[in-house]
């Protein structure tokens, strides 16, 4: 208990202390945003700042933190440490950065910003490399809500038959305005997914049938995955998320001031990581230890040990509250992943998004994609989505590495990313030489490499940083004109 409790201080205190140091190095001004500059009524708008929060909660978090959380605790409460410090000092940071860096260049998506500041091979991987993260994502998110919504209805109403009508629903909220469908549903979804999270947090502080585990490094996963690096994969949402890296531009073309950024993308992830905190201690509390709750995750999947934790936990209310999260929650992350991918596509090709005819052409075969993939095996889906995942987070904090390296005042600033990069670096080489869906190679040949690799990209950081302070090279304004 005592461990949980503090776990959420610091995430309070990393938010007002750390997330302050973070918009102290952008350095926001009073510059008119995109919001305002490029409004075309579609993708382009002025958002009030609380719903862009919760818009951009719900963007970002999907089933991620509560999913992600269950499956890391079954490592036991060493868990809480990474959600804890992995957002404060990883994952808030690349969220922020990556919505800011965007709004300062006209709402540009990650693939686009990864061109400018990493050069142009950057721009084509990264295109290739966020739509196929997004097209899995949509996928992702349209198969597990339909399974449940399936075992909860008639049996004449099928998984296939809800795919279809999940389907449906993507279409309406990738081609419509922002504010029509998203702008609307969003900000009451939002706060659902906080009730709940608050709801499950007072069960089990509260509750005396429940004992929240205390903090250990040990790794207590019931399969002996080893916690470096599978633990910092198998939780993303709710620590450090590539995925983001993908959503944040759609904010940053709906926020009306800088200043508010460090409410819309910080504190975002803030309240995604105390809802991955919140799940992460429930699944432990409620199963007593990892090894019940991994055979929970295995015999009923994520969405039943879901299910049954809220209903166990807070009766018929809790059942309710556990549906909408695992349905809503997922489905609002798989139609703007879908809308994100569009708006990369547009840019792409060229296609101006004002005219509903140019995102039909964009949207319909992306769908189809998407519901020839939901044919394949969940778990292997999810796999490569996790690590796909972390991958786009190492890439987009070298370059908001390589913003700050032209933009920074000071140069040591520029660690405040470096550091997540390059940590992020070595967790994302190291998990791909070691799973089964990678290499299967052993620790003995992936742990040096993935440490190898990362202070090699360090070392290039270090390399330039060195080459613009003895070249006496001020920083740059970047108001995004280049």
């Amino acid at each position: 208990m005592i461990s949980f409790i503090s776990a959420l201080a610091v995430l309070l205190i990393g938010f007002i202390v750390y997330g302050r140091l973070t918009e102290k190095v952008f350095a926001p001004d009073d510059r008119v945003t995109p919001a305002v500059s490029e409004n075309d009524g579609v993708d382009y708008m002025p958002v009030k700042t609380w719903k862009a929060v919760l818009i951009q909660l719900l963007n970002i978090a999907g089933t991620g933190p509560i999913f992600g959380a269950l499956m890391g605790a079954c490592f036991g409460p060493v868990v809480f440490l990474w959600i804890v410090f992995g957002a404060i000092l990883g994952g808030a940071v690349h969220d922020y950065m990556c919505g800011m860096i965007s709004e300062r260049n006209k709402g540009a998506s990650i693939a686009q910003l990864s061109g400018k500041y990493l050069g142009k091979p950057a721009l084509y991987i990264m295109r290739a490399f966020s739509v196929l993260l997004l097209l899995l994502t949509g996928t992702v998110f349209v198969t597990s809500p339909a399974e449940l919504i399936a075992r909860l209805t008639p049996d004449a109403l099928t998984r296939g038959f809800w795919i279809v009508i999940i389907i449906v629903y993507y279409l309406l909220a990738t081609i419509m305005p922002i504010d029509k469908v998203i702008g609307r549903l969003y900000p009451v979804f939002g706060i659902v997914l906080i009730i709940m999270a608050v709801s499950i947090a007072g069960g089990m502080i509260f509750l005396p049938e429940y004992t929240i585990p205390e903090i250990t490094l040990s790794d207590l996963h019931p399969k002996d995955l080893p916690i470096w690096p599978f633990m910092f994969v198998t939780v993303a949402c709710g620590a450090i998320s590539g995925f983001h890296a993908t959503q944040s531009p759609m904010m940053s073309k709906c926020i009306t001031s800088e200043k508010d950024g460090r409410k819309v993308f910080y504190g975002a992830m803030i309240i995604e990581s105390v809802i991955a905190l919140v799940w992460a201690a429930a699944g432990v509390a409620f199963y007593g230890g990892t090894e019940l709750l991994n055979e929970a995750i295995t015999s009923n999947g994520q969405s039943g040990t879901v299910y049954e934790i809220c209903k166990n936990m807070l009766g018929g209310i809790g059942g309710v509250l556990a549906i909408i999260g695992v349905v809503v929650c997922p489905i609002t992350s798989g139609d703007t992943a879908f809308r994100s991918a569009r708006l990369i596509l547009a840019e792409c090709t060229g296609l101006r998004q004002k005219e509903i005819r140019n995102r039909l052409i964009i949207t319909v075969p992306l769908l189809g994609i998407g519901a020839v993939l939901t044919q394949l095996d969940f778990n292997v889906l999810w796999r490569y989505f996790s690590w796909s995942n972390q991958t786009l987070a190492m890439i987009s904090l070298w370059m908001a590495t390589a913003y700050l390296l032209k933009n920074a005042k000071k140069y040591y600033y520029t660690l405040l990313t470096a550091l997540p990069a390059a940590f992020m670096s070595a967790v994302s080489l190291t998990y791909i030489l070691m799973a089964d869906e990678g290499f299967g190679l052993s620790a003995k040949i992936a742990y040096p490499s993935g440490i190898v690799f990362a202070a090699g990209l360090f070392g290039v950081y270090i390399f330039k940083l060195r080459r613009i302070i003895r070249g006496g090279v001020p920083a740059q304004a970047d108001n995004g004109q280049s």
